[in-house]
């Protein structure tokens, strides 16, 4: 006997993704993999410009490479795909016949585009008042800078993560550094997908209406910088650039070992007591130099200077397995591959799969929601191109077979 498989937490959520690149295609991604269904908009022949962002390309199982880059198969699984010329009068119906029937719209055009079309969040808000319509742009709807267009790079700069990020000037290699991923759009995504649910709620539980989101990559860059804002906006002092060490916490960094490195974290002074018996040197708590947090961080260089050599004595696992067992916070900085052999990430299915056309079994990052009673679920791969045009056009909108024929024949599809 087979059992069915649990609807998703949002299986009854219809999403239209006009969204391009990554911010607006991520959030999208997450509300398809809690069970939305996410229909995405892209232009005909070219569509979305992350398709062709790399290398590197996903290969097929005779190991040659497609035409499918890594960046797009990371933001639009469980999605389905049409071509729709918006610069078309009948491209713009066809956007207005599916909003009707969407609960959400994500776009991330510049600033006044889609108003060109008929397509803006007065116009479709109007005409749906139940519709919740995302806009993800770099800088947001209003101020100075709202006609630029940026990039995540121009956001970690102007957003302050790359003032704090880096080593110290004067250390070699020194000053503000670039974070190796795009976190401004991750930022983004994340926080316009939490916005989209509150409004879906507010909408169904108070209002009966939706409503329009404004979200900026910049403003999700600054919000991000949390704790290193608040120290920075309590006290005037700029926050310093430690490289991997904290500013609040000694030790507390990256140190060497026989054959690698592992991040160390000592948080308390009872951890620093057990800390210092792993490694042989039960007296340094009572070095006046080190016996408190404040002193370890003012004597950092003369803390490292004993410390050093004493890691770099042994492999990596010795101190992670000696420091595990006494409860020292201690792990391994791990390459990629390191990262998707390590057995808690294999536990915890962080490493999945999903049939694909090029791939009986294409590998890919799971979504970390672990939810009992309506789990994630891998439904579709990321699809072709207009995959799903015809389909989506028919079941949605109800255009006959003749009309797609006349639509795709102009080029509208």
């Amino acid at each position: 006997m087979t059992h069915a498989l649990p609807r998703g937490a949002l299986s009854h959520i219809r999403v239209l993704d006009l969204s391009r690149v990554f911010a607006g295609p991520w959030a999208g991604q997450m509300l398809a993999d809690l069970g939305a269904e996410v229909i995405k908009v892209e232009r005909p022949g070219d569509g979305d410009d992350s398709r062709r962002l790399g290398p590197p390309f996903l290969r097929d199982d005779a190991g040659q490479p497609t035409r499918e880059s890594g960046f797009y198969l990371s933001a639009n699984r469980n999605k389905r795909s049409i071509t729709v010329d918006l610069a078309r009068p009948e491209g713009q119906q066809i956007v207005r016949d599916l909003a009707a029937r969407a609960d959400v719209l994500i776009e991330n055009y510049k600033v006044g585009d889609l108003a060109r079309y008929g397509l803006d969040a007065a116009t479709l808000c109007r005409m749906h008042p139940r519709l919740v319509y995302c806009s993800i742009t770099g800088f947001g709807q209003t101020g100075p800078y709202a006609a630029r267009a940026g990039y995540d790079s121009i956001f970690q700069g102007m957003g302050g993560l790359m003032a704090v990020t880096g080593h110290a000037e004067g250390e070699p290699g020194g000053g503000p550094q670039k974070v190796g991923l795009i976190v401004s759009d991750l930022m983004a995504g994340m926080y316009a997908s939490v916005a989209i649910l509150a409004a879906l709620e507010h909408r169904d539980a108070v209002s009966g209406l939706g409503q329009h989101i404004d979200l900026a990559l910049l403003d999700a860059q600054v919000a991000a910088l949390s704790h290193a804002a608040m120290g920075y906006l309590v006290s005037g002092d700029a926050v310093p650039r430690c490289g991997t060490q904290s500013p609040t916490a000694a030790p507390s960094q990256m140190y060497r070992c026989q054959d690698g490195a592992v991040m160390l974290v000592v948080g308390n002074k009872a951890q620093w007591e057990k800390f210092c018996a792993v490694i042989d040197r039960p007296e340094l708590p009572a070095d006046a130099r080190f016996a408190s947090n404040q002193a370890r961080i003012q004597h950092r260089g003369e803390l490292n200077a004993i410390l050093e050599p004493i890691l770099l004595a042994q492999p990596r696992q010795h101190w992670i397995d000696a420091l595990a067992a006494v409860g020292v916070p201690c792990g391994p900085v791990n390459e990629l591959h390191e990262v998707f052999d390590d057995p808690q990430v294999r536990a915890r299915g962080m490493l999945a799969h999903m049939r694909h056309p090029h791939r009986a079994a294409m590998p890919m990052l799971a979504n970390p929601i672990r939810l009992s009673d309506t789990p994630v679920q891998y439904r579709l791969p990321p699809p072709a191109l207009g995959q799903h045009t015809d389909e989506v056009l028919a079941e949605l909108a109800g255009y006959d077979e003749a009309r797609r024929r006349v639509l795709r024949e102009a080029g509208v599809i």
